[in-house]
């Protein structure tokens, strides 16, 4: 089997769906690996250094695509640039289908069984095969790292000649693995830290690291069987608000990760909630590129407010590509030797990760809300 890895062409993506570490163990499992020129200049994984992990360099984007058996990315790929690949080859990356309708249909029609990372089941056996949790890991870790550097004030106390300078607070909401790396990075840089969350059985995760939990109190479910947050009643929405505002009112800065079935995001701050905000106060929003928790959000921009900052950042990981790109393509990895036998990948259906991950397989669509998407504009 052959493996290609092509360069990113998204703007401002700088990962590489594989490292030569990852590359150096599929080899060892007599897997040809196929990187195009350049593909990983930009985390700093260089062309020399896959070639010494096995791999083959390759210029002709056209010809790595067009003979590969199976292809890694980190964005969803074009329609152009499925265009360019074998038909009937596999294809696994981070495709968020109900984002990136227009690629699902080429990967269909191009009979491409492809795989969503994004879609994987969230259980003990898929974890290490999880690139939403170590993307997410990286980008709670910025959030905080960009708070501190907007925020005029320090984040921990300072005891000095001049008097005592009182620790930035600091209010994460929602307590995910952005969530709960943003309250860890927090703490670590001295700040007093409090957090909330749907799910109140993550309360004690919080505690562990050093912040205070606050939350609704509520009979209702507030996570799927797949481990992620649903949508739940007008009146706790109510309740929250309540809490948020009061949490917002008394903050420095204000971390936002939440998101709903991993792709909606929720408006949780309003444009008066900003307004009661201290003025010089900080909101970083980890689901910008959702639309935002915040509703004065703009993706990409920071926007002022009643002398309060509500910073959009996009695609966080990729401003730690090398990292980024090893977590990653570790988790790609994973994935493939899972299901590595006899010297051919096995697309299991009945397994419960390939049936989770399956996007499109035989000319078919298998994500049945991309698919519910797709027929009702017409485009199925």
């Amino acid at each position: 089997m052959k493996i290609a890895v092509p360069k990113e062409t998204r703007e401002g993506e700088r990962r590489v769906a594989l490292a030569p570490e990852s590359c150096k163990k599929l080899v060892a499992k007599g897997i040809q690996i196929a990187v195009q020129r350049g593909a990983g200049d930009s985390a700093f994984l260089t062309d020399d250094a896959f070639r010494a992990a096995g791999a083959t360099i390759e210029s002709d984007v056209d010809a790595l695509l067009g003979g590969a058996d199976f292809i890694l990315t980190v964005q969803p790929p074009t329609p152009a640039e499925v265009a360019r690949c074998r038909e009937g080859a596999l294809l696994l990356g981070s495709l968020l289908p109900i984002k990136n309708l227009d690629t699902i249909r080429a990967l269909a029609e191009r009979k491409i069984t492809a795989f969503s990372t994004d879609c994987i089941p969230r259980t003990t056996r898929a974890q290490s095969m999880d690139t939403l949790s170590s993307m997410a890991n990286i980008a709670g870790y910025k959030a905080v790292l960009i708070g501190a550097n907007e925020l005029s004030k320090y984040f921990p106390m300072f005891m000095t000649a001049a008097g005592t300078i009182f620790s930035a607070k600091v209010f994460i909401i929602g307590a995910g693995v952005a969530g709960l790396q943003a309250i860890a990075t927090a703490r670590r840089l001295g700040a007093t830290v409090t957090a909330t969350d749907t799910r109140r059985v993550v309360a004690e995760q919080i505690q562990s690291l050093g912040g205070k939990f606050v939350g609704v109190e509520s009979e209702e479910d507030a996570q799927t069987a797949s481990g992620y947050a649903k949508e739940l009643s007008q009146d706790f929405y109510r309740k929250q608000s309540e809490l948020i505002a009061q949490q917002c009112a008394a903050s420095d800065v204000v971390i936002t990760t939440a998101l709903i079935g991993g792709v909606k995001a929720p408006k949780l701050i309003t444009a008066e909630m900003v307004r009661k905000m201290q003025p010089g106060s900080v909101i970083v929003d980890l689901a910008a590129e959702a639309g935002g928790n915040c509703e004065l959000t703009q993706p990409g921009r920071t926007v002022m407010e009643s002398g309060v900052k509500v910073v959009g950042p996009l695609n966080l990981p990729a401003e730690m590509p090398r990292d980024a790109s090893i977590l990653y393509s570790r988790n790609l990895t994973v994935f493939l030797l899972e299901f590595w036998k006899d010297n051919q990948f096995h697309v299991d259906l009945e397994d419960e990760i390939i049936a989770g991950a399956l996007v499109t397989h035989q000319g078919e669509i298998r994500h049945a809300a991309a698919k519910a998407a797709l027929t009702s504009e017409g485009r199925a």
